[in-house]
């Protein structure tokens, strides 16, 4: 029989406090009756019988006497089927595009299975997302997790709005290719961009959306990339689709759970974040993917705004720990005007070498890679001693070095929102920014692909 309490000991925040429970679990989901709506909540504290619950719609309104709370015994489980394909749901999956409710005999725990490592497969083969910066220097392989790391006031929106609209992987496989995308904290205006986007490109019939919005309760945003990632692991390993899931703004969910943890009083860690922050990360970040016995995938592309741009702010730190590599937006080069701003000195990607080459892309594609990072690296010392001694004052070689710095900048870097360049085309120019070098200069290339390749 279902046990209703008839009274609250505290409400406070997003959280409220029962005394004299018993039975409760942790992580539970609760049902609280009032008189005029029901919200729902989870235990996330339980002391002998005294029982902390955070609720999901916040605890304005509700009154401590004139309420009911009963626990489920079950954690949060959403109904999920291939029909959430094009679909927009809120922060705790509810349907807010007009189309009605989800029906499935089947409800899944938005806290997810953990992966075995040992039924892990190793991420191979590549997703291309039409952003030569990306494509041919930090290359996104399937299965991995790879942020972006970005600013306030930088184009990282925008960048993730070109890559769901354009993303794609080999043709073959092409139809069985969905995008997830999760915003957590956004402002009305965003959520209303990145729908706009996606229905004028005509990819909206491959995208779920879990919108979080600014005025929405701040527990929400602890519960958006669990219900997306759900999703992922519903159309990967259950439909056999290779998911990309997209989360902005992961700061936004860490500030949520430093509001939360300060609310349970918990004791505070770096900049006030909560001890566990990594191990939170972690149980999402985690859930990227490829498993022995399906034949789908999931990729991360979590977004961070870095505060004061500081890469060793908490969240960016923990965050590149976890994951393989990152994609560093960079405040100058869009302050010049080069759209998107990636750049490709501090970005990583470290499965890049497993999923490109041969198989993949093509055969020159790791030697060209290479040799056109090192040759922007240098770029970087040229122009130093540019700023010392004067450009006129460089060698002839050293002036080549400029050159190619500009044209890599201009050409490669720079790219129009609109313009989606395959990955033949990628590789086609970066041998033309490296046909400005001296040949002698191309050191980090077997010979037999300079020859097959460069036009000079």
């Amino acid at each position: 029989m279902k046990v209703k309490y008839l009274k609250l000991d505290k409400a406070e925040g997003p959280l409220i406090v029962m005394n004299e429970v018993e039975g409760a679990v942790y992580d539970e989901i609760v049902e609280i009756q009032m008189p005029s709506e029901r919200r729902m909540g989870k235990v996330v504290q339980i002391d002998r019988d005294k029982v902390i619950i955070q609720v999901f719609q916040g605890t304005s309104g509700i009154s401590l006497n004139d309420v009911s709370v009963s626990f489920t015994g079950k954690p949060m489980e959403i109904p999920l089927s291939p029909e959430i394909l094009g679909r927009v749901f809120s922060g705790i999956a509810v349907p807010i595009d007009g189309a009605g409710e989800i029906y499935s005999s089947k409800y899944y725990n938005i806290n997810g299975r953990p992966m075995n490592p040992v039924a892990r497969l190793y991420p191979r083969n590549y997703i291309q997302t039409g952003i030569s910066s990306i494509d041919g220097l930090i290359t996104l392989i399937r299965g991995q997790k790879l942020p972006i790391f970005s600013g306030d006031g930088l184009p990282h929106n925008q960048v993730a709005a070109q890559i769901v609209r354009q993303a794609r992987i080999s043709d073959e496989e092409a139809g069985k290719f969905a995008v997830v995308f999760a915003a957590m904290g956004i402002k009305h205006d965003e959520a209303d961009y990145f729908r706009k986007v996606f229905e004028e490109a005509g990819v909206m019939d491959r995208v779920v959306m879990f919108m979080n919005l600014a005025d929405d309760p701040v527990v929400e945003r602890i519960i958006t990339p669990r219900c997306a990632l759900t999703a992922a692991e519903y159309l990967a390993f259950e439909c056999d689709m290779h998911v990309l899931v997209i989360m902005t703004d992961i700061t936004s969910y860490c500030e949520a759970l430093r509001e939360i943890s300060s609310a349970r009083e918990e004791v505070p860690s770096r900049k006030g974040y909560p001890g566990y922050l990594y191990s939170d990360l972690a149980s999402l970040y985690e859930r990227a993917g490829m498993l022995k016995d399906s034949k789908g995938s999931i990729t991360q592309i979590p977004i961070l705004t870095m505060p004061n741009d500081d890469i060793t702010h908490p969240v960016p730190d923990l965050t590149g720990y976890i994951t393989e590599g990152q994609i560093v937006l960079n405040r100058s080069l869009y302050q010049m005007g080069i759209y998107p701003p990636i750049n490709v000195l501090p970005s990583l990607s470290r499965l890049m070498k497993d999923g490109i080459g041969k198989e993949y892309t093509r055969e020159d594609h790791p030697d060209v890679a290479n040799q056109v990072f090192s040759a922007y690296s240098r770029v970087q010392e040229i122009r130093a001693l540019a700023q010392v001694i004067g450009e006129d004052e460089l060698s002839e070689t050293d002036k080549k070095y400029m050159e190619f710095g500009r044209q890599f900048e201009e050409r490669f870097a720079k790219q129009d929102f609109e313009e989606d360049r395959d990955i033949f085309k990628t590789l086609d120019l970066m041998w033309e920014l490296l046909a400005i070098l001296p040949e002698q200069e191309l050191t980090r290339i077997d010979p037999s692909l300079v020859k097959k390749y460069l036009r000079k």
